[in-house]
């Protein structure tokens, strides 16, 4: 154990605790713990989204799979996390805000009817578990070398932190703590790639990728068909995403929602690209040789110092932990509003009652989210996984419910059962609870969406059907 690193890992999370309890609100009713009463302006639609999208994987699996394959990790996390706030912008921003809906699967039960409604909700819960569960994954990892505990302790501690000002606060806690770890995570790329600069020795980095054995060091397009899956299965997913629906939804007005994803775009390539100048700047720092620890963690180890390697340590706790809480607090949402209040609506979510559901709610989430992480090594496969749910259950139907306004329950239906079952039974065999010849992530992606596609088209033909067998005739 380094004792330095338990102290600046206990004050910052004594800090990020007092900023959260500082700025969270007396909550009255489900809109205000999850939505912020709807009040957020644009710079903290910016930076909240930002913050909560730069997670474990942009910040260290990013930068590792940088300094082993080179420029194309811009793929990993970067274009894809670009292109989605962009296409949110342009297109849905719009009609999200405009929603008379808490949720997702609110505008799914207008379109769908109320079982694919529960169906969707399931896959949404299920969703935010996973993704909350790979970045304690991450927190595990990256702590267990600092602290000389296990990766249990390790992410117990963090997510414990976490919980207390999410039950308190709600997404007031969560985006008043995301503006902080946002500032953090900005300088703290800047600076590190500063120092980066000035001390790896000079040279082509071809040359030394040459050296190394890394084919294709340069090349955007390096193992392009896993690095496009990636790419695709991380759009689809995020697209349709609660988080980013969620920060849409809790904005002043469509323009402050816009403006905030526009910025977080411009803050995505600006982040990114820093973290793949990082990972491959550091393969000359490294002699291009295999790392027992992340780069940023070798990084902080071996070359920071006690002050740049503290700060360091900080900034990637940050990332992680400014994730975990989004995807706990967006997950409890759906538990409560989405399941429980379908359960029991005679209770209302307009009273302080409904307040109290959400706190449960919150904790609830946090500890499926960690016994789902104690499963898994593999921050990457986790995340994946994560996304699968979402690309392949539920981008279909989603895209398909703001194109046309008229309600076909099987087609939503059939779309969500073969998709999401595909990518229950891919999860089920990563867990080895049931073995199963599938294709891994992300090259199971493509059968999962195809498989949605189907489910769609023939739903589709059995709801027009069923309408022309129960349309009236005209008499003669």
């Amino acid at each position: 154990m380094r004792p330095e690193f338990f102290l600046v890992l206990a004050g910052y999370l004594a800090v990020l605790l007092a900023v959260g309890l500082k700025f969270s609100r007396k909550q009255k009713d489900l809109e205000g713990f999850f939505l912020a009463s709807r009040s957020l302006s644009g710079s903290l639609v910016f930076l909240s989204l930002a913050a909560s999208w730069f997670g474990a994987t942009s910040i260290l699996v990013t930068a590792d799979e940088a300094y082993r394959a080179g420029v194309s990790a811009l793929w990993l996390v970067g274009v894809p996390a670009a292109a989605t706030v962009l296409f949110l912008a342009a297109f849905l921003a719009g009609p999200i805000r405009r929603l008379d809906v808490q949720t997702l699967p609110g505008l799914v039960e207008a379109r769908y009817g109320k079982t694919v409604r529960h169906i969707a909700s399931f896959l949404i819960l299920w969703y935010m578990i996973v993704l909350a569960s790979s970045q304690m994954v991450a927190l595990g990892q990256f702590l267990k070398p600092f602290l000389g505990v296990s990766a249990a302790w390790s992410l117990g501690l963090g997510t414990a932190a976490v919980v207390i000002y999410l039950v308190r606060g709600g997404l007031s806690s969560v985006v008043a703590t995301d503006v902080l770890q946002c500032v953090l995570l900005g300088a703290g790329m800047a600076g590190l790639s500063i120092f980066i600069a000035r001390i790896s020795p000079g040279g082509p980095i071809a040359g030394i990728a040459g050296q190394a054995g890394r084919p294709g060091y340069l090349d955007f397009f390096h193992d392009g068909q896993r690095t496009a899956l990636i790419a695709l299965s991380f759009f689809l997913a995020w697209t349709i995403s609660p988080i980013a629906w969620q920060r849409v939804q809790a904005a002043g007005s469509v323009e402050k929602a816009r403006r905030g994803l526009l910025a977080a775009a411009a803050s995505f390539v600006f982040l990114y690209g820093l973290i793949v100048f990082i990972g491959m700047r550091s393969l000359s720092l490294f002699s291009g040789r295999s790392l027992s620890h992340p780069v940023i963690s070798e990084i902080i180890i071996s070359k920071a110092g006690i002050w740049g390697g503290g700060l360091l340590f900080v900034v990637v706790v940050a990332a992680i932990l400014s994730t975990m809480d989004t995807a706990i607090n967006t997950g409890a949402l759906a538990l409560t509003r989405d399941i429980y209040y379908e359960v029991r609506p005679r209770t209302g979510t307009g009273s302080p009652a409904a307040v109290k559901a959400g706190r449960l709610a919150t904790l609830i989430v946090a500890l499926l989210a960690f016994a789902v992480a104690t499963r898994f090594q593999s921050i990457l496969q986790t995340l994946g996984l994560a996304s699968e749910i979402m690309a392949e259950g539920l981008f279909v139907p989603g895209m398909a419910m703001f194109i046309s306004r008229k309600k076909r329950p099987f087609a939503g239906g059939l779309s969500l059962l073969l998709g999401g079952g595909f990518a229950l039974l891919g999860f089920l065999s990563a867990l080895n609870v049931w073995s199963l010849p599938l294709p891994q992530w992300p090259f199971s992606v493509p059968y999962g969406v195809a498989l949605s596609v189907l489910g769609f088209a023939a739903g589709y033909l059995i709801d027009r059907f069923l309408r022309s067998r129960h349309k009236p005739t005209m008499p003669e």
